[in-house]
């Protein structure tokens, strides 16, 4: 992890920008990917030379505690203590108790809009430094020209994988109008494909949502779907018990639901709020402005994916006027980031970057150390002092 070094105005001096380690990395991470959030915030920490709490959902605690065991001991067997990559299971208590102790330099949060607004009030108040992986209500805009055989297979898994527990799930998509009707129609056939099964088989594609409170929300979300005039295009509702195999009927598994809105008005909580369930909610438009400003219009700037074969609407989707995400894709689906670049949102996702590209730099303290190897004492900006 290199720092850098500046030409100084003074002559016989350099300035260097020096990475030193923080000193504790707090991660709280989410139920839907129990290992990876962990992985690579635990790697970066590390590799700056910090040590590492783990607390983990208290609905994956097993996934936790086996990873930490491996990590231990390898951290052990190459003469480093185990507790370097510390684990505490627990549940809200023992978050507040993490987030606010002054001892965790950096509180790094992977979860919902509601409670990262609370961690980063209460890290902030510390002046401690936090980084924050929140919601995502991710758009995919597919125009006329594109090649709906890409982007058909791409939006349907990045609505339905993970039962659309992915925070880069595809949550609204928005079809230019000579191509809607063809699209929704080939959408809605993929769906009827889809039947519920064992996630541990290779061939499943439908899982179940992780707890009951889970199917809760993706029932009132349907609910206020349905009350708002909203055509359901597919799904709204839960598998029959005779489509679901054995000891599977005791799972949580819901259709992944296609709705068209009555109303495009982003301000509508249907619009502006994530569901984190596979509801998938479609929208017609005319021109490319007007798909950019509705993808930018909610709160939330994950992940966002535009489907064309024009490099002149690539251009315009990528700059200053294109999309507000910290995933800003070209035919590519919302969902699958690799991490070998930087990973992470704007706005009430929280501006937190992951992974790759310079997100190490949030895991250091900085240092501005100016050297004088001169035999003379110079001030900067041309100021002239000598004493009497």
């Amino acid at each position: 992890m290199n720092g850098r070094v500046i030409s100084s105005e003074r002559p016989g001096h350099s300035i260097l920008e020096v990475p030193n380690p923080l000193g504790v990395v707090a991660v709280l991470s989410a139920f839907n990917f129990p290992v990876a959030v962990y992985g690579w915030n635990v790697a970066l920490s590390m590799a700056a030379g910090n040590a590492t709490v783990w607390k983990p959902s208290p609905t994956t605690p097993l996934c936790s505690i086996a990873v930490t065991k491996i990590v231990a001991s390898v951290l052990e067997k190459n003469g480093v203590p185990g507790a370097v990559a510390a684990l505490i299971i627990g549940g809200k208590d023992t978050g507040e108790a993490i987030v606010e102790s002054s001892e965790v330099d950096l509180v790094s949060f992977t979860g919902s809009e509601d409670v990262g607004r609370r961690v980063g009030k209460v890290v902030q108040s510390r002046f401690g430094k936090v980084l924050l992986e929140l919601g995502g209500n991710n758009a995919s805009i597919v125009l006329s020209d594109a090649d709906l055989d890409l982007a058909l297979p791409a939006i349907f898994f990045s609505s339905i994988g993970t039962a659309g527990q992915r925070c880069t799930s595809t949550r609204r998509v928005f079809l230019q109008r000579s191509i809607a009707p063809a699209f929704i129609s080939r959408l809605q056939s993929a769906y009827k494909t889809l039947r519920p099964g064992d996630p541990l088989v290779e061939r499943t594609l439908l899982g179940p949502l992780h707890t009951q409170k889970a199917t809760s929300v993706y029932d009132e979300a349907i609910k206020a779907l349905r009350s708002s005039g909203a055509e359901i295009l597919a799904g709204g509702g839960h598998f029959d018990v005779s489509e679901i195999d054995g000891d599977l009927a005791q799972g949580f598994y819901v259709r992944p639901t296609i709705a068209q809105p009555k109303s495009t008005d982003p301000s509508q909580p249907l619009w502006s709020k994530e569901t984190f369930a596979p509801i998938v909610n479609v929208a017609v438009f005319d021109e490319l402005e007007e798909a950019i400003a509705l993808n930018n219009a909610v709160p939330q700037g994950l992940s966002s994916s535009l489907w064309t074969r024009d490099v002149r609407n690539i251009g315009k989707w990528i700059g200053p006027a294109g999309s507000d995400c910290g995933i800003v894709n070209v035919n590519v689906g919302t969902s699958g980031a690799e991490i070998g670049a930087a990973f992470g949102g704007n706005k009430s996702t929280g501006w937190g970057r992951e992974s790759g590209g310079d997100a190490w730099k949030q895991y250091v303290r900085w240092s501005t150390c100016t050297v004088n190897y001169s035999n003379q004492a110079p001030l900067a900006q041309g100021v002239s002092f000598s004493l009497p």
